[in-house]
């Protein structure tokens, strides 16, 4: 059979997730020094690609990679047909509606202007709440926009808020609880099962 190729984000994630696999005595020549994007496990059994964090899905619902690990917000940003199969409950934090007191006033009679990098989940929440927006997509420094009054508020990832406190913003609304997911090419789930269902069963059983 060919090996199990695995997309990893690349950074703290990665690492993370490393660890956990480690624990299922799963090793590999991994070096966060090094500037590679394929390693393999000692055993010959999986190869490790490292990806950018938003392009996880795209390489497992194309096949490239059987397996990746993302975020939830990356799953429901990017839509793309795969499997979630566990929650690791690394990167935990909340995807949410920031911005000063009385940022969404403004939205209860009109229109709301609203900038964030999550556009396909922030118009899905808004258009939940049947009301009118106008996006704004940025790709970072996303606290930026309502204090340059370039948007009315934001939708953006909130860990310790820190950065929101430092720049008199704060969380108005929270849309959902984060963290990194396990995910799986829906074809590789038929044809690899025989590898793919014994390593859920030992990473759930880490966790």
């Amino acid at each position: 059979m060919n090996k199990i190729v695995i997309a990893l984000p690349k950074g703290r994630l990665a690492e993370q997730t490393l660890e956990i696999l480690e624990k299922c005595n799963i090793k590999t020549d991994f070096d966060k020094d090094s500037r590679k994007l394929i390693f393999t496990d000692t055993a010959g059994t999986y190869n490790f690609i490292f990806v950018k964090p938003s392009d996880v899905p795209t390489y497992v619902e194309r096949g490239v990679a059987d397996i990746g690990v993302c975020g939830l917000d990356t799953i429901m940003e990017e839509s793309r047909n795969v499997y979630e199969l566990l929650d690791l409950g690394l990167g935990k934090c909340r995807i949410c509606v920031c911005g000063y007191p009385d940022s969404l006033v403004k939205g209860k009679g009109g229109q709301l202007t609203v900038a964030t990098k999550f556009v396909n989940i922030a118009k899905k929440y808004f258009d939940g709440k049947v009301q009118n927006v106008d996006m704004i997509k940025l790709n970072g420094s996303v606290e930026l926009a309502p204090i340059m009054k370039l948007s009315d508020c934001i939708v953006d990832l909130v860990e310790s808020g820190r950065t929101l406190k430092e720049n008199n913003l704060e969380v108005l609304e929270v849309i959902c609880d984060i963290s990194a997911r396990l995910i799986v090419n829906k074809v590789s789930l038929k044809t690899k099962s025989a590898v793919i269902n014994p390593l859920v069963k030992k990473i759930s059983g880490v966790l």
